[in-house]
Order: C-alpha cells, then structure tokens, then sequence
C-alpha cells in the first residue's frame, strides 16, 4: 500500500481563544453563529453561560475560555458562537473568533506535547503544523464530558 492511499485530507475550522490557534473537525461543526442573547440558567457548570434559541432548538453555550480556565475577556464583533455535533446533541462553543477554513493531512497531526500544569491540556488530542502556524486540535468529547 503506498503512503498516499493511508493519507486522508480532512477539514478543520480554526477558531482563537486568547494568544492561540485552536482546530476542529468541520464534520462537527454544524454553523458559525454571531453571538446572541444567552438565557442564564441556574446551578449549573460555571463555563456554562446558558442557552440560546437557535432556529426553534434551545441550544446550551460553552464559553471555551472559561473552561480552558483562560482570563475572561470581553465579547467582541469578531466574538463567535461556534455550533457544534456530538452524540445528536448541539452545543454552542463561545470562540473570540473564527478564523478560517484548513485542508489538513491526518498525518500532519502530532501528539500533543506534555504540558504540565495548563487546564487546557486535557482538552487537546494533538497538534498541526501548517505552514508557521501551530493549530491546538480540540477533543470535543473531553470538553463536552460533563454535559453527557
């Protein structure tokens, strides 16, 4: 079998939280929404903003920075939501903006290098090199654990 027919291209979404490029398979993106009113609601997980009624669907909405325990920082025109598929449950990913759309090799994808003591860690299953960027890919099941 040559290296090429073991290659398989697939489509990320880039999105930027702080200083850092982020990546997700756009096979679990389902939109990429500007952000809007989020409903509180109460006793639950505090990276959890709320729900937002998204197209008649009431929709729960991560802020990614918050469960990365990064600094909060204050929503923006760039500010995204960030739809997102799994186990048929949608779930919006409050991103400070979404960049653009790659082509990657899933040979291009590296295991994610031990970094001790960072809470976003654990949320990472690997890392891309394209061109000079580096791309954090996120592992949506390990974000959304709780919600389950």
């Amino acid at each position: 079998m040559s290296e090429t027919a073991i290659s398989t291209d697939q489509k990320i979404i880039v999105f930027q939280l702080k200083n850092k490029e982020y990546a997700i398979s756009v096979e679990q993106v389902s939109a990429i929404e500007k952000l809007q009113h989020i409903t509180r609601v109460p006793r639950v997980a505090p990276f959890v903003k709320g729900v937002i009624n998204l197209r008649g669907v009431v929709t729960p909405i991560i802020d990614l920075r918050k469960r990365f325990d990064l600094d909060e920082m204050e929503y923006s025109e760039q500010t995204r939501t960030i739809i997102v598929s799994m186990d048929n449950m949608e779930v919006g990913l409050i991103v400070d903006s979404a960049n653009d759309v790659l082509d990657i090799s899933s040979n291009s994808i590296e295991p994610q290098p031990e970094v001790v003591g960072t809470k976003e860690a654990e949320f990472i299953s690997g890392v891309v090199k394209h061109g000079n960027r580096l791309l954090n890919l996120i592992n949506l099941e390990k974000v959304l654990h709780p919600l389950n």
